[in-house]
């Protein structure tokens, strides 16, 4: 399993990483990872006209993308769209920031786990 990583590193550049989920275990109900910590969970809908500027994460959460695709752009120059069920890691909450905006004009269904 795929997880979408954006980051800032020290001199407040915005970048993507990947990070791949380490399985735990795995029985006849399939494989888990381990328990993760979090601290709440946030249910989020958002237009299809979002188009938010260049911003940081609020805080460290994971998103995922329930129903639609969220495009988003790094300070470095890198764009990725991040589609429905897909999961992205955020951890800039300094530096540069990063730009969002729907795609195709769709709404999107999502969850934000924060982990701070």
């Amino acid at each position: 399993m795929h997880v979408h990583h954006l980051y800032a590193d020290a001199a407040g550049e915005t970048h993507f990483g990947d990070i791949e989920v380490e399985w735990e275990t795995e029985g006849p109900g399939g494989k888990m990872s381990r328990r993760l910590p979090a601290t709440g969970i946030i249910f989020r809908a958002t237009p299809g006209t979002y188009d938010y500027a260049w911003h940081t994460a609020p805080r460290r959460q994971y998103i995922v993308n329930l129903d639609g695709a969220v495009e988003i752009t790094v300070s470095d120059g890198e764009t990725r769209v991040i589609g429905a069920g897909e999961v992205f890691l955020v951890e800039d909450t300094h530096g540069k920031g990063h730009f969002s905006k729907a795609v195709e004009g769709k709404f999107r269904h999502s969850l934000f786990i924060p982990i701070d």
